[in-house]
């Protein structure tokens, strides 16, 4: 069954320039139980689709999409409070940095309590908080946390990256979501904290058929975790489809320079070989180019590219790009 279905979601964000369209027309679909990676550099709009989908929303942001189904419910027909009822009910999403994302003035216990609903707590009303308790403890206890008396009582900040990053994914779970968005989950964290986390994560897909969004600029590690996969650059789709079938064969010059960039997808690379990188860097927002965003920087750009492409299907393979890596060795 489908969950998610975003057709051509545009987010516009207001400056003193002007409007400047930070997501330009990008479509997302999910299927229940899938697990889908989400890549692209810093500053090419995850963290902005993300929010939209959860509907944490700035004032400066314009959000309009064509279509924004949710288990086959149209979401944009329906009046705003209800909107965020349902998504509130289903969805959950980890953010960076959690340290900063926990309230620093209340201890562990207090805001991990809070994240449980009432509806997860079965019995009398007079033995909630008994049972609120004990729920608390389960679930710091399923995500790999084993003195939760101590983790309890403290405070974000008496505590480290690793073990803050586990109370947010404790709270994000508390009430059993449809949808775990990770919005870079790993950051800052140790390699091997990060695999842990990743298992972790990978655990709830299969044991209870949560579908998860991994959100992350680190190919190699998401490609390794999902199903299916999303590339973005500087707020447009370029690529999406099955993770096995976009690593072995790319179609956009962008994926494909990802690829190459990633020691652990070049096995044949010989020893202090420089890794293969586009020439320029990203642009900002307030100087976006027209049509394909990564024409300064394509091997392969021409003059087509001055009008955005079209996003085209082969099979179950998505891509946008004029001139695409089908059949043509890529550079």
């Amino acid at each position: 069954m489908q969950l998610l279905d975003i057709k051509n979601l545009t987010i516009e964000l207001t400056t003193p320039d002007g409007l400047i369209r930070a997501v330009d027309r990008v479509s997302l679909s999910m299927r229940e139980g899938e697990t889908r990676g989400l890549v692209g550099e810093s500053g090419s709009g995850k963290s902005l689709i993300a929010k939209a989908i959860v509907g944490v929303l700035n004032k400066r942001w314009r959000v309009t999409a064509d279509s924004f189904g949710w288990r086959g419910q149209e979401l944009s027909n329906l009046p705003y409070e209800q909107q965020r009822k349902i998504i509130g009910r289903d969805v959950a999403m980890i953010y960076q940095e959690p340290s900063k994302s926990l309230d620093p003035t209340a201890a562990i216990l207090d805001q991990l309590e809070e994240a449980i609903p009432d509806h997860r707590l079965e019995g009398p009303w007079w033995k909630r908080s008994y049972m609120r308790r004990r729920r608390a403890i389960a679930l710091l206890h399923k995500v790999g946390i084993r003195d939760h008396q101590s983790v309890m009582q403290s405070y974000p900040y008496q505590l480290s990256e690793g073990i803050c990053q586990k109370t947010m994914i404790a709270m994000a779970i508390a009430k059993d979501p449809k949808l775990l968005i990770a919005d870079e989950p790993t950051t800052a964290l140790e390699t091997t904290t990060q695999a842990q986390l990743f298992r972790l994560l990978a655990s709830f897909n299969q044991l209870k058929g949560m579908s998860i969004l991994l959100i992350s600029h680190e190919l190699e590690l998401i490609a390794r975790y999902t199903q299916s996969l999303s590339v973005l650059y500087c707020g447009q789709l370029v690529e999406a489809g099955e993770t096995a079938s976009i690593i072995k064969q790319p179609y956009h010059p962008y994926t494909h320079a990802l690829i190459k960039s990633v020691p652990g997808f070049q096995p044949n690379l010989p020893p202090k070989t420089p890794l293969y990188a586009l020439p320029g860097s990203i642009p900002v927002f307030q100087h976006l180019p027209i049509g394909c965003r990564l024409g300064p920087r394509c091997p392969n750009a021409r003059k087509e590219c001055v009008k955005t492409p079209a996003l085209e299907r082969l099979h179950n393979h998505y891509y946008s790009c004029h001139f695409p890596l089908i059949g043509n060795k890529a550079p």
